[in-house]
């Protein structure tokens, strides 16, 4: 009972610290290292943790607390709390409308509405996107604690196709406009070629940001008149989904 009890601790532990290593972790709960990696390695096991920063090997909690929380409250999980939501902003843009979770320092694609247009924003269902190549992990760190930022900001900077991702500066400050704004904006296509989109966060109860639902647009057919409309629109998405998650 103490193993499992210990196990627990430490999933607590690195939900609140995350990203955290098995050093930092071990200092904070005053157990030994061993003691401490054998739990981390459970929960991995279990698929409760995973590793979020493959360099310096520290942990972080996967979607499944959040999914199994979302269930046991209300019976539903966030792909049907939020389905006719943006089911509802596609058909109203025209454009896809995708929706992910935050999943450590990625963005987990979980949920697509398709924009009926021949050429259109295509990414399956179960792709991961780091968050800091992303309006929406944009949009989510807008939401975050400032530390909580500075862990993610860490890792070096990686390049996808074409386009590299901000480097930390330009991200801090793109940060502060979207809280500014309220919503966040790439019309620079920093991680798929030739897509503009806005992003908005999904908070839970606590006002924590968990997810985020995303506009994309091909840039072809992006025009910067709109961008105001279509952003109020994200947003009153988010928000509607924020509160059913928090009412579930």
């Amino acid at each position: 009972m103490n193993s499992v009890l210990s196990t627990l601790r430490v999933f607590e532990e690195v939900a609140v610290r995350q990203p955290i290593g098995v050093s930092e972790l071990s200092r904070a709960m005053r157990i030994p290292k061993s003691s401490a990696q054998r739990c981390l390695v459970t929960l991995q096991q279990a698929g409760w943790l995973r590793i979020v920063d493959p360099e310096r090997v520290r942990w972080g909690v996967t979607t499944k607390a959040l999914v199994l929380g979302l269930r046991s409250a209300g019976e539903h999980d966030l792909r049907e709390l939020a389905g006719p939501v943006i089911k509802r902003l596609a058909a109203e843009t025209g454009e896809t409308v995708f929706l992910g979770l935050r999943d450590g320092d990625e963005y987990l694609l979980i949920a697509r509405e398709d924009s009926t247009q021949l050429v259109r924003v295509f990414l399956e269902v179960g792709t991961r996107v780091p968050l800091r190549a992303s309006s929406a992990g944009c949009a989510i760190m807008a939401r975050m604690e400032p530390s909580e930022v500075d862990e993610l900001l860490k890792p070096g900077l990686e390049e996808f196709a074409d386009s590299p991702v901000l480097t930390s500066e330009e991200l801090r400050k793109e940060i502060a406009r979207t809280v500014k704004r309220g919503y966040a904006l790439d019309v620079s296509s920093w991680y798929r070629p030739h897509v503009s989109s806005i992003g908005a966060a999904v908070t839970n109860a606590a006002g924590r940001p968990i997810a985020a639902v995303t506009l994309a647009i091909p840039q072809m057919r992006y025009v910067r008149s709109q961008e105001k409309t279509f952003a109020r629109m994200v947003v009153a998405a988010a928000d509607e989904i924020s509160k059913l998650v928090s009412s579930a």
